[in-house]
């Protein structure tokens, strides 16, 4: 435990990117899993508030590739699990979007358009690389899961690929998350601002077939996050800062399959000498075989939380690094190091014992998060079963 939390303690800065002169939020963050791009470099993608990609040398943080292409709000951005040569991105067009990072500044490689009334507003490709899935935002009375075959490949990739069928009839309104599990291809679980969060195995014929769990969250999905050592675990985090944490190994059982259910963690969390705004994401480490959710305040200040059956327990505070809202992160288990990124404009690598040497000045944007907080009263009925 102590070599768990220590660990965390000691992160400190020791890369800053480069202030932008025209300073966007960073709204997604993701990493290649292996050497990548030119010299063989890791890489690490940033989505833009003003519909580009940024991708980064993760060393040295510096600048190396840019993309455009996307119209509409980009929702998400993925590098491929099999190949790091490719870059996948969503976006509110309509479109999700397939770029080579060994030839930054070019149009995308492959196109996969949605039908003409999607507006996406979360994605995420398979661990096998070889189906997409896009939620979308509800139209008239309409909310898809669209899915695509991502070996599909044109002669000419903004013609654009197809979708292989739609999910329609288990949620009702905008489909805000959208994540495969990490090595079970064919098992997804999406989120949506109609407080449900759905489990299900695509390997099946039908939605019906396919739908193999519902829980409630009671609020709208803000994010997901798969956990436990089999991953057989489910951390939601909702727009009003609720957390609940499912065991989906319960689902066959008689025993209850939530292990934790908070309404509002700015309120039962206890942080000594500070408090708490926001909560950006879970995620799951490996080796000391605990939950850690990250969380923050609108001045930039991060705090880091042990999940656990009795209640978040805060570890601790990284401070003196941003300077407004962070919105996402990424944990990199190789060499313990952290990127964050948020509205202030700035990407920032965290290492433990680290000391900043860096010519990037710290951003001086600091405002609010403009996040929607959408919240809605549902059936009190955390979960059930499907029958």
């Amino acid at each position: 435990m102590e070599d768990f939390e220590g660990q965390f303690a000691a992160l400190s800065i020791a890369k800053r990117s480069e202030q932008n002169k025209d300073p966007t939020y960073l709204l997604d963050i993701d990493c290649s899993k292996t050497a990548a791009g030119a010299g063989n470099q890791q890489l690490v993608a940033v989505s833009c508030s003003n519909k580009s990609i940024h991708v980064y040398n993760k060393q040295t943080l510096g600048l190396v590739g840019q993309y455009s292409g996307h119209s509409g709000p980009i929702c998400g951005v993925r590098f491929a699990q099999t190949s790091d040569n490719l870059l996948f991105t969503a976006s509110g067009d309509g479109t999700v979007r397939c770029w080579d990072v060994r030839t930054p500044g070019t149009d995308a490689v492959q196109v996969f358009r949605g039908y003409p009334s999607n507006v996406f507003s979360s994605f995420d490709v398979n661990c096998s690389d070889l189906v997409i899935c896009a939620g979308t935002e509800k139209v008239h009375e309409d909310t898809f899961m669209v899915f695509w075959d991502a070996r599909v490949v044109n002669s000419n990739g903004t013609a654009g690929a197809q979708p292989l069928g739609v999910y329609s009839e288990s949620h009702n309104d905008d489909i805000t998350q959208v994540r495969f599990h990490p090595s079970k291809p064919d098992m997804v679980v999406s989120g949506s601002t109609d407080g449900l969060v759905n489990v299900f195995d695509i390997g099946t014929d039908t939605e019906d077939d396919a739908l193999l769990a519902t829980c409630n969250s009671d609020s709208s999905v803000s994010s997901i996050t798969w956990s436990g050592e089999r991953y057989d675990q489910i951390c939601c985090l909702t727009h009003d800062e609720g957390l609940f944490w499912w065991d989906l190994a319960q689902l066959e059982t008689e025993e209850p399959i939530t292990l934790l259910s908070v309404q509002d963690a700015r309120e039962t969390t206890e942080i000594q000498g500070g408090h708490l705004d926001y909560l950006i994401s879970g995620m799951y480490h490996e080796r000391a075989k605990k939950l850690v959710v990250v969380g923050g305040t609108n001045t930039g200040k991060l705090h880091l939380l042990d999940c656990r059956a009795e209640g978040l327990r805060h570890m601790c505070a990284l401070q003196d690094s941003h300077s407004a809202t962070v919105r996402c992160f990424h944990w990199h288990t190789g060499d313990d190091s952290l990127l964050t990124a948020g509205e202030d404009a700035q990407l920032l690598l965290w290492k433990p014992g680290a000391e900043e040497h860096s010519t990037g000045k710290k951003g001086l944007m600091k405002s609010v998060s403009s996040v929607q907080q959408k919240t809605r009263v549902h059936s009190k009925n955390m979960w059930k079963r499907k029958k």
